[in-house]
């Protein structure tokens, strides 16, 4: 006989006024028993809500939004089948067999997420220290491989510094500044546009708006596989346990392994006025709050760059100060150069070999003093950016204090298969070595997931492609020059100029290069640099190309689209061979 029951929110421990963050079900559908009904989310955890039996929905009560407690009525269910899960619900529906409705509490022992919730510890096989790129990949991929998975966050939202306050958010900017830059400079090409209205609150909503989208496709996908997430600050208390401090009160996680993917931090000039809000780290950058007249940007490696790019195509002077002798130390001068031509038309000034001695605070601004072979007299700035690097987080989590060695630069050494000096604990991302760059990181938590899953693997990637997004691009794998003559590398190197590309010509874009270094006796790739348009995009060829073991041969033999960018990398390799036909290259 059909039975009509009262389903509402079970048992949540000590929480009250849970907000409702997803509805699964809607009136008329079947569900089977454990089938989840609806999804509430609190600072420690989303929980899924389960039908205690099988039925059909009749009326839904709550709506996203809605915030709960024990009791609230969820919906009404029509059950087919006499339920007896429980000694409570077979006598709530033996009060009455003729239709009326019957309250009946949702099971809490299947909730997705109820040992986050419940009092005491929460033990895992496996417990991620950071939810960033390389924390949460590190994560979803040891829960695919059975393992019961505690991932630990002190924000709250998953993603981590890359996708919350670093590459997502400058990424969006980076694409409007690349929309306003490109209108002004089709002037040239008889398309004139006014000038662009800015509005910065509207912009910085579609920024959280793209930040947004990722962090809860995130939520969905460790909701998924079931990950109980705790939201708090954690540190290492034992070897095999982390104590976590939350919103509401402390938790301990007792663990049978650890991955720490706790990032890293800004780093910070000693003696600076850090309390003055017009002195910006790149995290407060990206918060845009206004468009300053005249912006200093300390710092020209990329993060500062990038940035820098965003506030001049709002309209910001922008000047550059660098104590190196050239822009992104990293690459090779050569791929630097067409975007330090570019910029140094747009920007007020670029100052290398040149460093900030003091900044002092007034009305009117900030007042630099500069010395360095190219220091100007103090200047007025209506807001600094300090972008001089990233430390690693090492010393901030308890990891010494329990026996984890920790290097003089605060990194956590590592094996090959990301283990620490500690077996059963593994470091990865930022916190573990250089470069620090997000798509390492998610390479070494899939590495360190599949290890703990008794997979035989180690660390075997031959390079890490470094980007920059400033406008050109600038992109670079494996071996630079630099480290080639350094190393005393007999290397050969071959370059494809884009004015002779087709395709940048038709953009208007032919500043740019594409470089190949090469094995003089092999042929064989040993590295590549790209600078213009879309480079980023543009070295995952010659990132494969080196994986692979291919020769300027194997290149320039493989058919590439016309006309396009990528072909440049075709072009360079037949430089190499000595069967270039776009570009005439008298015989030596």
């Amino acid at each position: 006989m059909t039975q009509v029951v009262e389903v509402k929110v079970p048992d949540i421990g000590d929480f009250k006024e849970v907000p409702v963050i997803e509805v699964l079900v809607e009136p008329g559908a079947s569900v089977e028993k454990e089938t989840s009904l609806i999804t509430l989310e609190t600072d420690k955890a989303s929980i899924e809500v389960p039908s205690p039996h099988a039925g059909v929905i009749k009326d839904i009560k709550i709506k996203i939004g809605d915030k709960v407690s024990e009791g609230a009525l969820i919906l009404t269910l029509a059950v087919t089948e006499h339920p007896t899960d429980t000694k409570k619900s077979e006598k709530a529906l033996e009060i009455n067999q003729e239709g009326p409705v019957v309250p009946v509490e949702a099971p809490t022992s299947s909730l997705a997420s109820a040992q986050s919730m419940s009092p005491g510890d929460i033990h895992a096989e496996v417990v991620v220290l950071g939810a960033g790129p390389g924390g949460y990949t590190a994560a979803f991929r040891a829960a695919d491989l059975g393992k019961k998975v505690v991932l630990i966050e002190r924000y709250p939202t998953l993603g981590g510094v890359c996708l919350n306050v670093g590459c997502i958010p400058s990424k969006a900017l980076l694409h409007v500044a690349k929309v306003i830059t490109d209108a002004e400079e089709a002037q040239a090409q008889g398309i004139v546009f006014g000038k662009p209205q800015v509005d910065i609150n509207k912009l910085n909503t579609w920024k959280e708006s793209v930040t947004g989208k990722l962090t809860k496709g995130l939520r969905a996908l460790a909701k998924q596989r079931k990950i109980a997430i705790i939201h708090g600050t954690g540190k290492l208390a034992t070897p095999h346990l982390i104590h976590v401090e939350t919103s509401e009160g402390a938790k301990t996680v007792p663990f049978d392994n650890c991955i720490i993917a706790a990032g890293s931090s800004v780093t910070r000039i000693p003696g600076f006025p850090y309390d003055d809000p017009r002195l910006m780290d790149s995290t407060s950058a990206l918060e845009l709050n206004d468009v300053p007249q005249r912006m200093l940007v300390i710092g020209g490696g990329i993060i500062g760059l990038e940035m820098a790019t965003v506030y001049d195509a709002l309209g910001s002077k922008i000047s550059v100060v660098e104590w190196m002798d050239q822009l992104i130390p990293g690459a090779d001068a050569d791929l630097v150069k067409p975007l330090y031509r570019r910029i140094k038309k747009r920007y007020e000034a670029i100052y290398l070999k040149t460093k900030v001695t003091r900044i002092e605070t007034g009305k009117a601004g900030l007042t630099v003093t500069f010395e360095g072979d190219n220091a100007p007299k103090p200047q007025i700035y209506d807001r600094i950016l300090m972008a001089v690097g990233r430390r690693p987080n090492g010393r901030a989590i308890g990891a010494e204090e329990i026996g984890i060695q920790i290097n003089e630069r605060g990194f956590i050494p590592v094996d090959r298969q990301m283990r620490t000096n500690l077996p059963h604990i593994f470091a990865i991302g930022d916190i573990a070595s250089e470069p620090m760059l997000a798509h390492k990181a998610t390479y070494e938590g899939k590495l360190a997931a599949e290890i703990i899953a008794g997979h035989k693997a180690g660390f075997d990637a031959r390079t890490i492609p470094s980007v920059a997004y400033t406008d050109p691009e600038i992109a670079w794998m494996g071996l630079t020059e630099r480290e080639a003559i350094q190393q005393g590398i007999d290397y050969e190197k071959t370059r494809f100029p884009w004015a002779a590309s087709g395709r940048a010509i038709s953009m208007a874009r032919d500043e740019g290069l594409t470089q190949l270094l090469l094995d003089k006796k092999t042929r064989r790739i040993l590295g590549a640099g790209i600078t213009g348009v879309n480079a980023g995009e543009l070295i995952a060829e010659t990132v494969l190309a080196l994986e692979m073991g291919a020769d300027m041969q194997d290149i320039s033999l493989t058919i590439h689209p016309h006309p396009t960018l990528s072909e440049t990398a075709l072009f360079a390799a037949e430089i190499a061979e000595g069967t270039i036909t776009d570009l005439f290259i008298p015989k030596k």
